[in-house]
């Protein structure tokens, strides 16, 4: 939930909640608010009350951290002891002076990932003891008034502190990805809608490379593959900046618009669709590539297929032998650059294919409740005409399409989806009793 983020959308975290509690609250986020009450004025006492449902039902008073639940906490210390000791034992490990190259290794790379951890933790267990410091000056302080009420200051102080450094101790034991943290890949495809589809496609693919040149992320075209109406029957990227994939990767699946089309005479809206897909960047030792597993083809680019047509064999086509993919790439005029991209491509895919067999055989987060995370879930409508958006996951509908196609409004879709990320994975860390 993070104490330097500030207020997230307020839609944004009202859907979020009324994902966790739909036995409680509507799925509809006007069921919560007053008649002809716009919900962009949604009061925030209300969106905390929300949000402190899923915490803590015996939470009274608005504060800065929303209350953690006895349960929660219980099972976070557990979590937290058995964290220490496994630190302890990585520690006298490493001050073993006959412990081997390999064993000093391991056991540094293990402290690393735990570090962050282990100072939180000691970081709490002084301000316990401050906080139960100041609790006894309190029992002690009752006939001098200006002490008593300092610290009574102090302690409601040190409290929220308390609480800001639980939140951030249960953020850094959530199930993490490690892929959230690579570059990404971004593919658009046009689906069903023709034309239309076409260039539907190319306005969510320069949506997104609005969005990347915002945020100060580098948006590579790898590929486009151009249709009659100069729109993109195709369209690939390679986007670099920090935790792209972790940023984006919600944004995989089905887009729908409803629109008048250009070609479209009599006015009439039609519905089309294209399919997104974001994969974590990979190189050849993430996926153990080998030269002798590759099949690499050229050939010439040209007409609506490639952006430079030319009359040399520059276009590339790179086929993984074992797996039969396949990836074309002529956007460049150097055989050597497309080669490159190529081969960027079909590192990606395939790590994506490793991290899907992995998925499969280790239980995983309730990615149900924000998406399946399938291609072909639709996740997302753009309606034209009423000037909406609309994510299917999170219910949540922003009436500003113009803008969110300039790469604007996006945010306010990842951070809804990534604020349900990680209610779901608190949720699931819940369940977890060991």
């Amino acid at each position: 939930m993070g104490n330097g983020g500030g207020r997230l959308n307020h839609c944004v975290m009202v859907a979020a909640c009324r994902k966790l509690h739909s036995h409680t609250i509507s799925r509809r986020i006007n069921v919560c608010r007053a008649p002809n009450y716009n919900h962009s004025q949604l009061p925030f006492s209300i969106e905390t009350t929300l949000l402190r449902r899923y915490f803590s039902s015996s939470a009274e008073t608005a504060q800065s951290q929303p209350e953690l639940s006895l349960d929660l906490i219980n099972i976070m210390d557990q979590k937290l002891a058995a964290i220490e000791n496994r630190n302890s034992c990585l520690q006298a490990i490493v001050n073993q002076p006959d412990a081997s190259p390999e064993q000093y290794s391991t056991a540094n790379k293990e402290l690393k990932k735990l570090r962050h951890t282990v100072e939180l933790v000691t970081e709490m267990r002084k301000k316990h003891k401050e906080i139960e410091g100041l609790k006894l000056l309190l029992t002690e302080s009752q006939d001098d008034k200006d002490m008593h009420q300092m610290a009574s200051e102090e302690l409601g102080q040190a409290s929220d502190e308390e609480k800001r450094i639980r939140h951030s101790l249960l953020k850094s034991l959530l199930p993490k990805d490690d892929a959230d943290e690579r570059d990404c890949i971004l593919e658009v495809r046009a689906g069903t809608g023709g034309e239309e589809a076409s260039l539907f496609a190319m306005d969510i693919f320069k949506m997104y490379e609005k969005y990347s040149q915002k945020k100060g992320w580098k948006f590579e075209v790898l590929d486009v593959a151009e249709s009659d109406l100069k729109g993109y029957k195709e369209a690939s990227a390679a986007i670099s900046g920090a935790d792209v994939y972790g940023k984006l990767k919600f944004e995989s699946g089905v887009h729908r618009v409803q629109r008048v089309p250009v070609t479209e005479k009599s006015g009439r809206v039609h519905t089309s669709a294209v399919s997104v897909v974001i994969l974590p960047q990979a190189d050849q030792v993430d996926v153990h590539l080998k030269n002798e597993d590759l099949k690499i083809d050229t050939y010439r680019s040209g007409g609506s297929g490639g952006q430079h047509a030319n009359t040399t064999n520059s276009a590339v086509r790179v086929t993984h032998v074992p797996t039969g993919l396949t990836v074309n790439i002529q956007d460049e005029r150097s055989q050597h650059m497309n080669k490159a991209k190529a081969l960027k491509l079909l590192c990606a895919k395939l790590y994506e294919i490793e991290r899907a067999r992995a998925d499969a055989s280790r239980s995983r987060l309730r990615t149900e409740q924000i998406g399946s995370g399938d291609r072909s879930e639709r996740i997302r409508t753009y309606n034209f005409p009423q000037g909406r958006v609309t994510d299917h996951r999170v219910g949540i509908t922003t009436h500003s399409i113009d803008g969110l196609m300039q790469g604007d409004n996006l945010d306010t879709f990842v951070d809804a989806l990534l604020l349900q990320q990680e209610m779901d994975a608190i949720a699931s860390f819940t369940s977890t009793k060991h």
